[in-house]
C-alpha cells in the first residue's frame, strides 16, 4: 500500500516536470529562439543519462549510488525523456529515411521501456508466491536432480512396493515433463492447469497403490510441484532476459543515430 503511494506521488512529480519543461520551452518559443535545437540539446543529455545506467551496472568501483538509486532515477528521466522527444519533434511525422530510423529507434527504445517498467514490477512479486528465488542458469541442474530422484522412485517402487502402477504412470505421464522445460505458455499466462491435471491424474491411481507406494506417490508429487515452480522461474526470468537482450543494444543503436544527428544539424546549421 505504502508502495503504490510513493509510486502515485512519483508519477505525479514526473508529471510537473514534464509540464514544466513543456511550459519552460514553449515561453522561450515565444521570444523568438530555436527551442528544437534547446530541446534537441536537452533530449541528446537525458539519452546519455539513461544510457549511463547500463555502464553503471557493469561497475563495482566506484561505488556511484546504489543500483536501485540508479534504477529509479532511469524510470522517471526515461518518462520525462519521452515528453520532450515529442516537444522537440514537433508531433510530426518525420521527414527522410534518417529521420524515420532516428524516430523509430527512439519509439521502440522507449516501448521496450515502458515494457520493462511493467515486466520489473509484475515479475518479481509473482516469483516470490513460486518459492525461493533460482538463479536462471542453475534452473538446468536442479531439473536433472529432480529427475533422477523421480526416476529413482518409480525403479523403487517396483522393488519395494513389488507392483508396477506407480512405475507406470512415471512412464506414461512425467518422463516427458521432467525431460525439459515444459508448459512455457501455460506460465506466461499464469495458468496451473497443467500441474492440476498431473496432481489429479496422480490421485486417481491412490485406490491401486499399496501402503508403500503412497509414501512414494506424495513426494512425487512434491517432485512435480518443485518441477512446474522450475519452469516458472526459467520462463518469468526469461522474459526479464530476453527485455534486456532487446533494450540495452537498442540504447547503442540509438546513440549511434543520435551522433549522427548532432554532426547533421550542426553541419547545417555552419558551427563547428
Amino acid at each position: 500500500m505504502i508502495l503504490s503511494i510513493r509510486r502515485c506521488w512519483t508519477g505525479l512529480l514526473d508529471l510537473i516536470v514534464a509540464v514544466a519543461i513543456a511550459t519552460a520551452l514553449l515561453a522561450y518559443s515565444i521570444t523568438f529562439h530555436d527551442t528544437a535545437y534547446t530541446s534537441g540539446w536537452l533530449l541528446g543529455a537525458m539519452v546519455l543519462f539513461l544510457a549511463a545506467y547500463g555502464v553503471r551496472k557493469k561497475l563495482t568501483y566506484p561505488p556511484l549510488l546504489r543500483s536501485a538509486t540508479w534504477l529509479n532515477w532511469h524510470v522517471h528521466v526515461g518518462i520525462i525523456c519521452i515528453v520532450v522527444f515529442f516537444i522537440h519533434s514537433g508531433l510530426r511525422l518525420p521527414n527522410g529515411l534518417f529521420e524515420t530510423c532516428l524516430s523509430a529507434a527512439f519509439l521502440i527504445l522507449a516501448g521496450s521501456g515502458i515494457i520493462g517498467i511493467i515486466l520489473s514490477r509484475t515479475i518479481p512479486s509473482r516469483l516470490s508466491v513460486r518459492g525461493e528465488e533460482v538463479i536462471f542458469e542453475r534452473i538446468p541442474m536442479f531439473r536433472r536432480e529432480l529427475r533422477k530422484r523421480a526416476e529413482q522412485l518409480a525403479v523403487d517402487s517396483v522393488e519395494k512396493g513389488k507392483t508396477t502402477t506407480l512405475a507406470d504412470f512415471y512412464a506414461s505421464h512425467l518422463v516427458d515433463f521432467f525431460r525439459g522445460p515444459r508448459n512455457s505458455w501455460r506460465h506466461l499466462a499464469q495458468s496451473s492447469r497443467p500441474l492440476n491435471r498431473l496432481n489429479r491424474e496422480l490421485r486417481a491411481i491412490d485406490r491401486y497403490l499399496n501402503d508403500e507406494e503412497r509414501g512414494m506417490a506424495v513426494e512425487l508429487a512434491e517432485l512435480i510441484r518443485a518441477k512446474d515452480t522450475l519452469d516458472y522461474h526459467r520462463v518469468m526470468q526469461g522474459v526479464l532476459k530476453i527485455f534486456f537482450f532487446v533494450h540495452v543494444p537498442l540504447t547503442y543503436i540509438l546513440l549511434i543515430f543520435v551522433a549522427f544527428h548532432v554532426m547533421l544539424v550542426h553541419a547545417f546549421r555552419g558551427t563547428g
